[in-house]
């Protein structure tokens, strides 16, 4: 009949007109934190460069909360079914979904790139951290406070006796805002920092006192390892270790700090979208494009420091590498570490467990 012609074409025109709005919409990039945070003003950066390659507007949307972790739980539940909306996923995600109670799972979706950063660690050259570090508790601190306890306390010991002299030699100082804690520092009120690799350099560096402690070093990809930070060679944790204390690092803590440090590290500054998004390859090809452009890299690494990505699939390369050092027993190490020692909320989740 006439109207139901009428109603079929009505439907058509509507179908039609619904996909071409959602062809001409701007892309999404989720943002899991406040305007002004250190991953904000990251996915910004990208975002101007990659828009130029993808061809079409992207747009930031910040969803801050707890712990960084209702934005990410939005995407998950709500935002991802959306083909033009891309995650931007930072650290304290990563070490959420290992030992917190999250919603999301890294595994629903599809890689499209990351930096593959890391983390600088400074200490005071008028007090001798060997001797009783002052650090300030914060987003991301976890590794760090894991890191220095290994090096003030030394090889061989147990859990339970890292514990102890980690109460003995560490005050972990909590309450203090990034600017709180940079002034403290060079107040001389805390004897250790950490920051990201170009923070340090605007920050760190500028304290007269200051000494390059170590880097966190990188992760090798292709073989799980750590390899030296090029932009501070020849102090990665491991060798520091190694010139303090005539040996490699080794044993249960030190396996429990490697496995938070890869997760927060590796996963840092990473992008994703849905499994299976139409757009998906689209993103991958402009961001790829993006990280041959010199001067969309140079205005990145200002942000980071010179740090290289992985794009796309090669992003499983490092997931993988993430996969083989998160056994059950350095996972459940971790979570009594950071819930006895560090007075934090954190559970064992046998489905991070690789099988």
């Amino acid at each position: 009949t006439s109207e139901l012609h009428m109603k079929k074409l009505t439907l058509t025109f509507f179908l039609f007109f619904s996909m071409l709005g959602a062809a001409y919409a701007d892309y999404t990039m989720i943002v899991p934190q406040a305007v002004g945070g250190g991953t904000d003003v990251w996915a910004r950066i990208v975002a101007k460069h990659l828009e130029k390659k993808l061809g079409e507007k992207i747009v930031i949307r910040n969803i801050p909360g707890i712990n960084d972790i209702p934005g990410f739980n939005e995407f998950h539940n709500k935002l991802r079914k959306d083909p033009k909306t891309i995650m931007v996923a930072h650290g304290g995600n990563a070490e959420s979904y290992l030992i917190h109670n999250v919603e999301y799972d890294y595994s629903d979706y599809q890689p499209i790139g990351l930096q593959n950063l890391t983390i600088m660690v400074g200490h005071r050259n008028d007090s001798d951290p060997y001797k009783h570090i002052n650090f300030s508790a914060g987003s991301g601190m976890n590794p760090d406070v894991m890191a220095m306890t290994l090096l003030v306390c030394g090889p061989g010991k147990t859990m339970e006796q890292y514990l102890t002299c980690y109460k003995e030699k560490v005050t972990y100082v909590s309450g203090m805002k990034g600017n709180e804690r940079r002034l403290a520092y060079m107040r001389g009120e805390l004897n250790a920092t950490r920051e990201t690799t170009a923070a340090y350099f605007k920050h760190s560096r500028k304290v007269p006192q200051n000494v390059d402690w170590f880097s966190h070093g990188v992760l090798d990809v292709k073989t799980g390892k750590v390899m030296m930070d090029k932009n501070f060679p020849g102090i990665t944790f491991q060798e520091v270790f190694r010139k303090k204390w005539g040996v490699e690092p080794s044993g249960d803590f030190y396996d429990a700090y490697i496995l938070v440090k890869s997760y927060r590290d590796v996963l840092q500054k990473s992008l994703w979208m849905d499994k299976g998004n139409p757009n998906a390859p689209k993103v991958i090809t402009a961001l790829k494009s993006m990280t041959e452009d010199s001067e969309a890299i140079a205005e990145i690494n200002k942000d980071t420091g010179d740090y290289d990505w992985l794009v796309g699939n090669d992003v499983h390369k490092a997931t993988s590498a993430l996969h083989r050092v998160t056994t059950a027993k350095a996972l459940k190490n971790l979570v009594w570490f950071t819930s006895i020692g560090l007075n934090q909320e954190a559970y064992y989740k046998s489905e991070r467990v690789s099988k």
